[in-house]
């Protein structure tokens, strides 16, 4: 199995709409030639900030494959893949068409809460099925449910296709721990773009990043730097972009990142429901960040 290299920035895609709410496959395209052309290392498609809870099934497929066609190789893909029933994600493993893709990116179980033990068992039927090198993403703040250092150490020491860890949890000792304890070749990735720079400076690889949807070049820069050790010119390119880390999440992702995309010219500032695009104060203050970092990157 041919392993992808992490390091670096990864961006999670985010799924333009128009108007009407159809996919702006037009949109996805420029958006595609924007991340290569401006730096980033890998694409992860079909994740949350790609809205894929008010995707159906065909429209997912849809973007599965013209993202492949669009990139031609051009550029590692990860495809999201997960489910809180883990028959729906093996299922998916052995129907899906994974060409093209390098790795998929699989969330911890939601909503149900299973038990530590549960999370491992739901883990090791993936690694079991997958043909695909697996990156395991912890996120409690939306699955309800933290998956412990102990547990991910566990997964990475049983499972030589299990590779990486996407880790939004927030707990910095957490992630320390796993880096401390982990396997030598398996990666831990910020899920997080504001702890991006803190978590290399402990070893993480890098990021699965927001923010690299609109500023790609800036941000996979200051992603660079630091893994090269050049902390001080990483730490200016980060405070650069801290107000904004906050602002493109406080009505919820991927509003934030669609309303600075929208202001950049390069989206319609659309959203499917349960989702809404930002409140008017919210786009005013992602406006004014926006013209001050114009004038600096």
């Amino acid at each position: 199995m041919s392993l992808i290299n992490l390091s670096g920035m990864g961006v999670a895609l985010i799924t333009p709409f128009k108007e009407d709410e159809s996919i702006d496959f037009d949109a996805l395209a420029r958006l595609l030639e924007y991340q290569i052309q401006n730096g980033t290392d890998y694409l992860v498609v079909l994740g949350t900030t790609g809205e894929t809870p008010s995707l159906t099934e065909e429209e997912k497929r849809q973007i599965q494959r013209f993202v492949v066609e669009r990139t031609r190789g051009r550029i590692p893909l990860v495809l999201g893949i997960g489910s809180n029933n883990t028959r729906n994600v093996v299922e998916h493993l052995y129907s899906d068409d994974l060409s093209g893709y390098d790795a998929i990116l699989s969330v911890v179980p939601y909503y149900n809460k299973p038990s530590q033990e549960g999370i491992y068992q739901h883990y090791a039927t993936i690694a079991q099925a997958s043909p695909l090198p697996i990156i395991l993403y912890n996120v409690p703040g939306r699955t309800g449910v933290n998956m412990t250092a102990e547990t991910t150490l566990r997964l990475a020491r049983d499972f030589n296709n299990i590779i990486a860890i996407k880790e939004a949890s927030g707990n910095i000792s957490q992630m320390d721990d796993i880096i401390k304890n982990k396997p030598h070749d398996f990666m831990v990735i910020s899920g997080d773009d504001g702890v991006t720079f803190p978590l290399i400076t402990l070893g993480a690889v890098g990021v699965i990043s927001v923010i690299g949807n609109a500023f790609p070049k800036e941000f996979s820069r200051m992603v660079r730097l630091a893994l090269n050790g050049n902390y001080n010119q990483a730490l200016t390119i980060h405070h650069r972009f801290t107000e904004l880390f906050s602002l493109l999440f406080v009505d919820g992702n991927p509003a934030g990142v669609k309303c600075l995309l929208n202001l950049m010219g390069m989206i319609e500032n659309k959203l499917r429901l349960p989702l809404v695009p930002t409140r008017i104060t919210t786009y005013e203050k992602i406006q004014d960040v926006l013209e001050k970092l114009r004038n600096i990157v």
